[in-house]
């Protein structure tokens, strides 16, 4: 599920998936000659949790509502900075250690922008986007509470 939309003077890309997200497309649909500062915040699936082996993790949402949280997200960080874009793709399925399930890129004409942006959209994402994580261990499983 997509959502592509302009507001004010910031593009915003917003995107859930099942497919392989990739950094070099986030960072070739971000940068624009406006800007002068490109941030990308990159999510890894790791392979240690709280002491335990993490064999994968199932990622799943109610994807129209996500949208509308993560569109709602990446407009409140454009009305707090002078943002030019904003991508906010998170991947759903099962997802192995070293997989990547979110990527945020922010475009801004400075770096302090960009990077502080980037980290509001990222801790505003698990708090309230209705994207679930289930983590499957060697002995067993349990869902995982999304905060930062």
């Amino acid at each position: 599920m997509v959502a592509n939309f302009k507001c004010n003077m910031c593009q915003f890309n917003i995107q859930i998936c099942k497919e392989v997200l990739q950094v070099h497309t986030a960072f070739n649909w971000v940068q624009s000659p406006a800007s002068g500062g490109v941030n990308i915040f990159v999510g890894t699936v790791r392979a240690l949790n709280n002491g335990k082996n993490v064999i994968r993790l199932e990622f799943d949402s109610y994807e129209p509502m996500a949208i509308s949280e993560m569109s709602k997200i990446a407009q409140q960080a454009a009305n707090q900075w002078p943002l030019h874009k904003v991508l906010i793709h998170h991947r759903v399925g099962v997802l192995l250690p070293g997989d990547v399930p979110v990527i945020i890129a922010v475009a801004s004409s400075g770096r302090i922008a960009a990077f502080d942006a980037c980290r509001f959209i990222i801790d505003k994402l698990k708090e309230t986007v209705p994207i679930f994580k289930r983590e499957v261990y060697p002995d067993g499983d349990e869902w995982i509470a999304a905060h930062p």
